[in-house]
């Protein structure tokens, strides 16, 4: 199997050469609202597990907030006078230069919940823009923490947040002598890890379903190939589909070599992938239902590694038509349509990714001596660095909202190496370490919501 797309899915191995010139990291400056999350009012009647469920309650969505802190100045201010929640004093907010105020009231509910209302207000208009109630049980906290988050942000910005979405990534953590990487899924603050596989193999590239109900990955399976009567195990990087609904399995694609890199179109039954049983890897749009194939990409280079906007309209792939893997873009209507190379920084790209509004483009260039992530415009213009200095950084994907960039990081201390997921803002401020002594995580990508 050709060099360059088992380092395009696997390894990455390079030498280091002269490199183009790239613009250094910035970071962009924002007005931010000043935001007060006050501490809740309890009624009388709480027991004392209740309490400690209201105060966990407050910590979340307080903690969910930080995550947008290039949008936000949360104030840890307590609110420590009269009820805030029955008798919100707007003037002492206004005197504050607040520019919204959360305050909640927290109820006995059935059992050891609790029945939490919540309310926004928007100091400026003096206008309460928010009022909602929730259950909340210890079985359902952070759950329903995120969705009281996410209804409180919306009622500030108009716009949903991530704090309901959840974020797909490959471990090895369950890997003992051979190496095995299986499929995780967790909250997009790390936390409520669940296993979805276990293959005992290698999964690879997985890519969620615009309605969140289906997942693709890449597996390396072991097959019986016969021969002039000789029967010997081969492997092969098949393309499996789990239904997250119903649990069931299914193989999209097992032609011989490479069935790998898949994403799925706005229309769910439409998928592109890279092949290689042909000879060399090209990009092909398949329906799954039907099986029928149309060749996207038809070059004596290997093309791997697509990227298409919500819209559909415009897709991004690795290829090394120039030597080396670059980035290049086309219109997927039809084969080998309005083909044009946009990225000259680095040695070697990967894993392009476009933002939700299809305008933006971040991917992986080697350069000073390890991998490093960049943000382009879809044009190719706008070139900005977003990491230097911090590890080895790879497989970048971007939040639904296009505010945040999830990525791997691999890292050396003491001559031990460990690769976790990191969250960045889109202007490359770091924000956190999502994963920490769980084996080597490394690609992420973000659900769809």
């Amino acid at each position: 199997m050709k060099f360059f797309i088992l380092v395009c899915l696997m390894v990455f191995q390079i030498s280091v050469g002269a490199q183009d010139a790239i613009i250094a990291v910035g970071e962009a400056q924002q007005d931010k609202d000043k935001l007060v999350i006050d501490d809740a009012e309890l009624t009388n009647n709480l027991t004392g597990d209740q309490k400690r469920l209201s105060a966990e309650l407050i910590e979340i969505i307080r903690n969910d907030f930080v995550f947008y802190r290039h949008k936000f100045n949360t104030i840890d201010y307590a609110h420590k006078g009269k009820s805030s929640f029955t008798f919100p004093d707007l003037g002492l907010w206004e005197s504050s230069a607040i520019n919204f105020f959360i305050t909640s009231r927290i109820e006995n509910g059935p059992g050891s919940s609790i029945d939490a209302s919540f309310k926004v207000w928007s100091i400026i208009k003096k206008t309460e823009i928010y009022n909602g109630k929730f259950k909340v049980s210890g079985q359902n906290l952070r759950q329903s923490a995120h969705q009281i988050a996410d209804n409180l942000y919306k009622s500030i910005t108009g716009k949903s947040s991530v704090f309901n979405s959840k974020i797909f990534f490959i471990s090895d953590r369950t890997s003992e002598k051979d190496i095995e990487k299986e499929l995780y899924l967790m909250d997009f603050d790390g936390r409520r890890v669940d296993k979805l596989t276990n293959f005992n193999s290698v999964v690879l590239s997985p890519s969620v379903s615009p309605d969140n109900s289906k997942v693709m990955f890449s597996l390396i399976a072991s097959k019986k190939e016969v021969s002039r009567s000789k029967v010997r195990m081969i492997k092969n990087i098949d393309l499996k589909m789990l239904d997250l609904r119903t649990k069931t399995l299914s193989t999209i694609s097992d032609k011989p070599g490479i069935n790998s890199g898949a994403i799925f179109s706005k229309n769910p039954d439409i998928i592109y992938l890279t092949l290689s049983f042909s000879g060399n890897a090209d990009i092909y749009e398949m329906n799954i239902k039907s099986r029928e194939m149309k060749k996207i990409t038809n070059h004596y280079a290997d093309d791997v590694d697509p990227s298409i906007t919500q819209a559909g309209s415009f897709m991004a792939f690795l290829s090394n038509r120039a030597g080396r893997a670059h980035i290049y873009t086309m219109d997927p209507s039809d084969t080998e349509k309005n083909v044009k190379r946009i990225s000259f920084v680095g040695q070697f790209n990967a894993t392009p990714r476009f933002s939700p509004d299809g305008r933006e483009i971040v991917f992986t260039s080697w350069v000073d001596n390890s991998f490093d992530l960049y943000r382009v415009g879809a044009d190719g213009n706008n070139l900005v660095r977003l990491t230097k200095d911090f590890g080895s950084n790879e497989e970048p994907s971007y939040s639904p909202d296009g505010e945040f960039i999830i990525f791997s990081s691999k890292r050396v201390s003491g001559g031990v190496a460990t690769q976790d997921i990191y969250l960045m803002n889109r202007e490359g401020e770091i924000l956190g370490q999502l994963t920490q002594g769980f084996g080597r995580c490394l690609t992420p990508r973000w659900t769809n919501l």
